[in-house]
């Protein structure tokens, strides 16, 4: 016996029926792209946070003046300057 309603039941069976899966492939891969679009969820939310921290953005734009220099140092090596 399922404690899931029985409109839910009903819909996953028709879906699985459409789908020609077993009714337990199709949980999996529903549970699968639901957990997956929570983790985009929490890195989005965890890059908006970093986004608020003057420390990261600190950090992230000196590393980004180093990363320029080392590009424009290899652009003078390639060239022979």
């Amino acid at each position: 016996m399922s404690t899931l309603p029985d409109e839910l039941l009903a819909q996953l069976a028709e879906s699985a029926q459409k789908l020609s899966l077993p009714k337990n492939k199709l949980i999996e891969k529903a549970l699968r792209i639901y957990l997956n679009k929570l983790t985009r969820v929490e890195f989005i939310r965890s890059y908006k946070q970093m986004d608020n921290d003057a420390n990261i953005s600190d950090m992230a734009k000196e590393g980004m003046v180093d990363y320029l220099k080392q590009t424009e140092l290899l652009k003078r090596v390639k060239s022979g300057r």
